[in-house]
């Protein structure tokens, strides 16, 4: 898959002691849920799925913005009761646990394992908006939770990402300094934030979306994960 250096050319930081990987829409493929959503209401996946990601997104940054904290599993669900409602569709306790369950069997992106395989020396680390009781069965199901050295979330400091907070948490818990970060994360939303903070940034750009507005231009641009094996 094609890859480039946002900045031109094809160099490679050397620098770099922390390989910090985003979740979702990075490792996992979010959309794939719009299948479950499909099976249970008929005609709808598409919406449903859509407005589900889309109200999971605002909703833990409205809540960070009013200072009023929730785990991403709670905003998830919420989110999910909106989606139904907005297409008039019944809630229902039952189907509503079958989408969040699905939520912790989500599938991986075609090359994420391969390519954290082949990086495996390098010091690997998940850092999420994710709570632990979403994102820890999440990576376990699919078999990546030995592969990486550490599996960081936001909930332990209830600071969404793109805060500066979350960022400082992450950093102190890698114990390096913030040029020595490689982050990487489909949303631009992730990316901008972490620029800012100060890491290094590789944007994992799977849908050909234009850089975000904010003069925050990412280190790096890649189609998918493989353009992280220029560092192996």
């Amino acid at each position: 898959m094609f890859a480039v250096s946002a900045k031109g050319g094809c160099r490679v930081d050397n620098s770099i002691k922390a390989f910090v990987f985003d979740v979702y829409g990075t490792l996992f493929d979010v959309t794939a849920i719009k299948k479950e959503c499909e099976e249970l209401y008929p005609g709808y996946g598409e919406k449903i799925s859509q407005t589900w990601r889309s109200k999971q997104v605002e909703y833990f940054m409205l809540r960070q913005l009013m200072d009023n904290y929730a785990t991403l599993y709670a905003i998830t669900h919420d989110a999910l009761k909106y989606a139904l409602n907005e297409n008039d569709l019944q809630p229902s306790k039952e189907n509503e646990q079958k989408l969040l369950a699905a939520y912790l069997h989500l599938p991986l992106y075609s090359e994420s394992k391969e390519v954290l395989t082949q990086l495996k020396d390098k010091n690997l680390v998940i850092f999420s908006n994710g709570s632990h009781d979403m994102l820890d069965p999440l990576v376990k199901n699919a078999g990546l939770d030995e592969l990486f050295d550490q599996i960081l979330s936001i909930d332990d400091v209830k600071q969404f990402k793109p805060t500066p907070a979350s960022y400082q948490y992450a950093l102190e818990q890698l114990g390096i300094e913030s040029h020595e970060v490689l982050f990487m994360s489909s949303n631009g939303w992730d990316v901008s934030g972490a620029k800012s903070f100060g890491f290094q940034t590789a944007w994992i750009n799977r849908k050909g979306m234009p850089v975000e507005e904010l003069d925050l231009e990412p280190d790096y641009i890649f189609d998918d994960l493989t353009g992280l094996l220029k560092w192996k």
